[in-house]
């Protein structure tokens, strides 16, 4: 016997307290955006539309009858394609009727409703781009654009010295066993011929320099100043896709510094200002992992303060910047052929760490976690010197004042009570409150005697693993009770 509408009120509280997320969407009518979310679940990884239900969880009710329910999910199903058979059941909820209509994730993707495809990012239903919707197919055949014959190219184009230095690595690596033999008969076991042809991802792994325009894909690297007006060094890597990543290594080397440590060992130790390791993990993702039909190419960009590296495409579906941050996330390779050749050389894991093992780098070296970044056309990580930048000390608590101070530190080595008042258009009292705040939180250093000596530096070596600085106790309020005297 079917359990009672009103013996299920638990199980819907428990949505209802979740909140929206990126499988479950609160609605107050059956209306077009449902069918839109519907076909953003099935494109994604399914999900739960509760009609009846305010933004916030509020429930309001709806008014429905048999004929209705059945009415919406014909409709769900008329207007998609390929049809979404969706799960549509009443529930009572403090005597008032909701509606849930379960989807499931569809097997072949895209599915589209009146000609659009959407995708569920996060809380929201996002219109896919025609690059997006060719990429969700490839993946619900199993397969990837790095797969497809290469246009205009033939075995000629290829280098056989470069296969055979694979193999070398692979062996060597004891990830992939490989005999020698035909290297031909070896292409094609790993899927980079295919009916004669060589995939996009033989070309590019073992295509012969000079390359022809057609296959080109060289990563873009510069050092500037402060922004791109003055520039330094420029180089084009025009390689294949395995040499690029020692080429863009060994220009950033040449512009970063490196210091020499010896810790009662013959050996000096070697302290690069910031962790190679972490750097060149994220020169492989962006070489891997790029979207090579976007007519661009990835860049590295050198500068005073930062490093960025860029990549053309958003993240792969399926992916989300909060996924990075897991410990470990599922690994979703845009390039399949492409990452399992990198993969058997060692070059990447299979695991989903190589974002988290660049945040934990650049903390074991007290540096800050790298950021990423989507971008227009595009995915951005950008490596910092330290950790003195304002978004990262906002999240410490620091007021708009507070922060403008520790840049004016970082500019010009120092601060003192007077200048933080002409800074910041406060008086005498509440910069001392202010500075003292900063002190305690381990981010400036007082120095000097009590009165005009007095003045403030920055903290040398600045603590940001495990829980960073020490975060002020309460937001500094310029109404406050001052205090007098120079902090």
């Amino acid at each position: 016997m079917e359990e009672p509408l009103e013996g299920k009120t638990g199980e819907v509280m428990k949505l209802l307290k979740k909140g929206e997320s990126e499988i479950l969407e609160f609605k107050e009518s059956f209306d077009r955006e449902c069918m839109e979310t519907a076909v953003a679940f099935a494109n994604t990884k399914g999900g739960i539309i509760i009609v009846g239900v305010s933004d916030g969880g509020g429930i309001k009710g709806v008014s429905v009858g048999k004929e209705s329910l059945t009415s919406w999910a014909n409709e769900i199903s008329e207007a998609t394609e390929p049809r979404v058979i969706p799960e549509v059941e009443e529930r009572k909820v403090g005597g008032k009727k909701i509606v849930l209509i379960s989807i499931r994730e569809f097997p072949f993707k895209p599915v589209a409703v009146r000609g659009r495809c959407f995708r569920r990012v996060g809380k929201s239903n996002r219109v896919m781009t025609p690059a997006e919707v060719a990429e969700m197919y490839l993946q619900s055949l199993g397969t990837s654009w790095d797969a497809l014959p290469a246009s205009d190219a033939n075995m000629e184009d290829l280098d056989p010295e470069k296969v055979k230095k694979y193999v070398r690595r692979a062996n060597a690596s004891g990830r992939r066993r490989i005999e020698n033999g035909d290297l031909i008969r070896l292409l094609e076991n790993l899927e980079l011929i295919r009916d004669g042809k060589p995939t996009w991802a033989a070309v590019l792994l073992f295509g012969k320099r000079p390359p022809t325009p057609r296959i080109l894909s060289p990563v873009h690297c510069g050092r500037f100043r402060k922004d791109k007006t003055q520039i330094i060094d420029d180089l084009f890597v025009e390689d294949d896709l395995i040499e690029q990543v020692d080429g863009v290594m060994k220009f950033i080397a040449r512009h970063i510094s490196v210091r020499y440590e010896f810790e009662g060992k013959p050996e000096r130790r070697e302290v690069w200002e910031y962790p190679l390791e972490a750097l060149r993990e994220a020169v492989i993702n962006a070489i891997v992992h790029r979207d090579y039909t976007f007519p661009s190419h990835v860049s590295v960009e050198i500068y005073d303060d930062c490093i960025r590296i860029w990549s053309p495409g958003k993240l792969p579906l399926g992916v989300t910047l909060e996924d990075l941050r897991r410990k470990p996330h599922d690994s979703v390779p845009r390039n399949k052929l492409i990452a399992r050749i990198f993969y058997d050389i060692k070059y990447i894991e299979n695991v989903g760490r190589g974002t988290t093992d660049m945040m934990e780098k650049c903390e074991a070296n007290g540096l800050p976690p790298p950021e990423f970044e989507e971008t227009t056309g595009g995915f951005c990580v950008i490596f910092r010197k330290d950790v003195y930048t304002e978004e990262y000390l906002r999240g410490l608590g620091l007021n708009e004042r507070q922060i403008r101070a520790v840049m004016y530190v970082k500019e010009r080595g120092r601060i003192t009570n007077r200048e933080y008042q002409k800074v910041n258009q406060v008086s005498r009292q509440t910069a001392a409150r202010e500075l003292l705040a900063l002190v305690e939180s381990e981010l400036l250093i007082r120095c000097g005697k009590t009165g005009r000596a007095t003045h403030y530096t920055l903290a040398k070596t600045p603590q940001i693993s495990g829980t960073p600085q020490k975060r002020l106790k309460r937001p500094i309020n310029a109404s406050e009770t001052t205090r007098t005297g120079e902090a």
